[in-house]
């Protein structure tokens, strides 16, 4: 999923329609409070993010978004004015990944995405995921408490895994459920209660920051 902020509907709207013709899932968001209740439900994979916006402009939302340990490692793509070399380099220097200038063409868009995803996918496959105590390879498949290893299921493993990568996000029972079991499984979310009871008991002491959000779901505290 890719998350296009530009407050211009005729842009916006081709952004998403070439996305998605390319073959990724889009969404399209006029501001920041639209996109950070998008936010809330789901991480997309990339945001292509407009500078100019109404009310919070985009540098703003990207210093929030790196300051969030749930978001700071979403890539970024960040959309300037012509000549606007200040804003380029801020966005740079708070972390954005790569930047368009307008106007610019949707084939651009296309190969700067391809470009910030190949770059963001290494990263992501082989680092290690740390949580205090809690230590996961996903190389290896292996998960270590406190130095020790633990054998998880191969759902509890999905269930730790999707925490880890968004410490503080909430996440549903549905969105468990889509996420781990797939779109087609048709389980009660009693299901997803049972697999969490058992990976806190499985972590031990840790397993006490698997919260659970009433009347939601489930996230893992972010640490501050």
């Amino acid at each position: 999923m890719i998350y296009c902020v530009e407050d211009d509907a005729s842009i916006r709207d081709i952004e998403v329609y070439t996305l998605r013709s390319t073959g990724w899932e889009a969404e399209g968001f006029a501001d920041g409070p639209s996109f950070f209740a998008a936010l809330n439900r789901a991480l997309p994979e990339l945001v292509i993010l407009d500078v100019m916006l109404p009310g919070e402009d985009g540098v703003a939302i990207l210093t929030r978004l790196k300051a969030n340990a749930a978001t700071r490692r979403l890539p970024v793509i960040m959309a300037t004015a012509k000549g606007a070399e200040y804003d380029k380099i801020s966005s740079l220097d708070l972390g954005a990944d790569d930047y368009l200038v307008k106007p610019f063409g949707m084939m651009e868009m296309v190969s700067r995405v391809r470009a910030v995803l190949r770059r963001a996918a290494p990263e992501r496959e082989h680092q290690l995921l740390q949580y205090q105590g809690l230590t996961m390879n996903p190389d290896e498949h292996s998960v270590l408490v406190n130095g020790e290893s633990v054998t998880l299921t191969l759902k509890e493993y999905e269930l730790l895994r999707t925490f880890l990568t968004h410490p503080g996000l909430v996440f549903s029972r549905d969105q468990l459920l889509s996420r781990i079991w797939g779109v087609d499984y048709y389980g009660e979310t009693r299901t997803v209660d049972v697999h969490i009871r058992t990976l806190r008991q499985k972590l031990g002491d840790w397993g006490r920051y698997v919260e659970t959000v009433r009347g939601v779901g489930y996230r893992l505290e972010a640490l501050p």
